[in-house]
């Protein structure tokens, strides 16, 4: 059953219900706190199941939990989540990445609360998608490594039950995405250029990177960190700089300076696998390091 047939079927029931008809289908769920996007559970998207006995027992201990379900992989789907925030409205993007065909073939659009939208797709089989985001554009992708909340979810905004609404359902054949395309288009990345080559315009993206970090929301802070991280080190930028221009920006965020410093190494061990050990340095026999090496040390250990 594809999602625009399941989320037809559960609209209009109430949230114990349709978890466990979602669930029954063979789509694995898992609950979120009432009226949000939290995972209720310990490990998140991660205790997703199929068995309705086990969401039928979640369901009954948080009746008003809203719907989450895992995207990639694990539930055969992908979601291109087109995001509405003050300046950047995500709708324009899509609408030009739909012009180039970049996005055709989607199986089910949904409403959410938020003013924005969730466009579904099958997940290629065999193929991994992992999560992005294209903040310029207002455009996420959620495949391997993420989930979604779905209909009939809501949230509560100034007292107003708003809820994850179906918008249409595509009767033609679904297509598949082909998310790295659609991700190049809307957020093209510069090609990276030799070390020790003046360019500005690196400073220039590691200034906007950092302060879109820093306007992150609560519970978006830690992967939009490691994501800016990512963009930095897949354009050259030498890890300790990157720990620069970043740093600030999380702190105001919220995160602590361990946290920081663990992501943005792991960011950069992401993209840039560490290569392997070189000749022993000489001035360990000394006992000491010079100062002028320390910066150089812990560069290389980011």
């Amino acid at each position: 059953m594809n999602p625009a047939q399941l989320f037809g079927e559960v609209a209009g029931r109430s949230l114990p219900e349709a978890a466990g008809m979602i669930a029954a289908a063979g789509v694995p769920v898992f609950p979120c706190v009432p009226g949000g996007k939290q995972p209720a559970t310990e490990h998140g998207f991660h205790d997703a199941t199929t068995d309705p006995q086990r969401a039928v027992a979640w369901w009954r201990r948080w009746p008003e939990a809203n719907i989450g379900v895992p995207t990639g992989a694990a539930s055969g789907l992908v979601v291109v989540d087109v995001d509405v925030h003050g300046p950047v409205n995500g709708y324009a993007a899509f609408e030009r990445a739909e012009y180039a065909g970049r996005i055709v073939g989607w199986q089910v659009m949904v409403d959410t609360p938020s003013g924005g939208m969730h466009a579904y797709y099958p997940a290629t089989p065999d193929v991994t998608q992992p999560c992005w985001q294209a903040a310029r554009a207002g455009v996420d992708f959620r495949g391997d490594g993420g989930y979604v909340v779905v209909p009939p979810s809501r949230t509560v905004s100034d007292g107003e039950v708003l809820a994850y609404r179906v918008r249409t359902v595509n009767v033609e054949s679904a297509g598949v995405l082909d998310a790295e395309r659609l991700r190049d288009f809307l957020d093209p990345r510069p090609a990276p250029t030799p070390r020790g080559t003046a360019r500005p315009e690196r400073e220039a993206d590691a200034s906007r990177l950092a302060a879109w970090v820093a306007n992150r929301a609560e519970g978006e802070r830690n992967r939009g960190l490691f994501w800016a991280a990512c963009r930095l080190a897949e354009n050259g930028i030498r890890p300790s700089d990157a720990l620069d221009a970043l740093s600030a920006a999380a702190s105001r965020a919220g995160l602590a300076e361990r946290e920081i410093n663990a992501t943005v190494r792991s960011a950069y061990r992401t993209v840039r696998p560490t290569p392997a050990p070189g000749p022993p340095n000489p001035t360990a026999r000394t006992g000491g390091t010079p100062a002028s090496c320390r910066t150089a040390d812990i560069a290389r250990g980011l």
